[in-house]
């Protein structure tokens, strides 16, 4: 079987807090409509921040504020027919502030709000487990920053 090492992609794990209630929004692939988190490539000249805001809108439709001091990086694998393809992928988490009815990729995506605690039920694969579970660890921190940014 043979191993493609891709490029590294960036991507978002967006989320909401009500309470010490966490609510992460996937958005189905757009070949196999599994459950993901939105990632991308960065463009020539453009920082992780950036990409990530760009790929929640585009992906998702929203925007809101990215929480740059918990980074969480997985090597993510798709198995293709020319074998497996691995991509670090680092994900930055990002408090919605706006989530709009029409988006770029909203003729190609679904998105799903569902709780940090269902996040199993719902993430395509080991590879969103691991991230969402590091990001449930972390989650005590990333609240305290949300906090601050709502009031």
């Amino acid at each position: 079987m043979t191993i493609h090492l891709e490029p590294q992609r960036i991507g978002v794990i967006p989320f909401d807090t009500r309470s010490n209630d966490i609510a992460v929004l996937f958005v189905t692939s757009q070949t196999r409509g599994r459950w993901i988190l939105p990632k991308g490539k960065p463009s020539p000249k453009e920082n992780h921040i950036n990409t990530c805001k760009r790929e929640a809108f585009q992906e998702a439709g929203v925007s809101g504020i990215v929480i740059e001091t918990f980074p969480i990086t997985a090597v993510i694998t798709k198995q293709t027919s020319d074998g497996i393809k691995e991509t670090p992928v680092t994900y930055y988490p990002m408090l919605v502030s706006e989530q709009v009815a029409e988006w770029p990729q909203k003729s190609k995506r679904q998105r799903h709000w569902a709780l940090l605690r269902d996040a199993p039920k719902v993430a395509y694969k080991e590879d969103l487990l691991r991230v969402t579970q590091q990001f449930e660890t972390l989650a005590p921190w990333i609240i305290e920053i949300a906090e601050l940014h709502k009031d």
